[in-house]
């Protein structure tokens, strides 16, 4: 996702959405700087952050899926095969997976295609590791590798993330909490993929599913 949009902003008042489309409101949040470091809690040792290099598209959305299906994540699976090959090949996006014990808990994604910044562009558990403390790790994690990524690329000086109403409600104070500020709202309007079999029509029950 880019924080750039050539649509015009929406007018004052209700906007109207054509039949079988949502609607969420998105936030930006960035950080400037590396945020201290916060101290390892007790636990964090059973954590294993692995790169995930040039995996198949298959298991990506596979793991993308199991990750992002009950808070609407679908930007990956109505993606062209194509286009997703090029993103997880590209040198400037890497690629992660948490573990525990041998078990996939995890997906971090690194997007430094943008030079001078990296995107936080995804970042989820899977449900059952929700709540443990693997969250706090991962975004840790993640925000030292932004700002640490080294190689032939200039440091960066921006980190950015968003988050969405469809995600968990407690995702804007994590990320706050992380170091990261609000700096813009944004509305994002997309087909329903519980409507064009992208995800299951159980999937994400607090958004309310409307048959055209």
């Amino acid at each position: 996702m880019s924080d750039a949009t050539q649509n015009p902003p929406l007018p004052l008042g209700y906007s109207p959405l054509k039949p079988g489309q949502i609607a969420n409101v998105v936030t930006c949040l960035d950080m400037r700087t590396p945020p201290a470091p916060r101290a390892a809690r007790p636990g964090d040792e059973k954590f294993v952050l692995e790169p995930w290099v040039r995996p198949s598209v298959a298991d990506f959305r596979a793991l993308f899926r199991r990750v992002g299906e009950d808070w609407l994540w679908y930007s990956r699976l109505i993606m062209a095969d194509e286009k997703l090959r090029a993103i997880l090949d590209s040198p400037d996006v890497d690629l992660y997976r948490l573990y525990e014990g041998g078990e996939v808990l995890g997906l971090l994604e690194l997007d430094f295609r943008e030079a001078g910044q990296c995107e936080l562009s995804f970042f989820g558990l899977v449900p059952q590791a929700i709540g443990k403390g693997a969250g706090r790790y991962l975004v840790d994690r993640g925000i030292a590798l932004a700002w640490n990524r080294g190689g032939a690329r200039p440091p960066i000086q921006r980190l950015w993330v968003h988050t969405c109403t469809f995600d968990h409600p407690a995702a804007l104070g994590f990320y706050q909490k992380a170091g990261f500020k609000p700096y813009a709202f944004m509305v994002e309007v997309q087909d329903d993929p519980r409507l064009t079999g992208h995800l299951p029509r159980k999937a994400a029950p607090h958004v309310p599913v409307l048959d055209p």
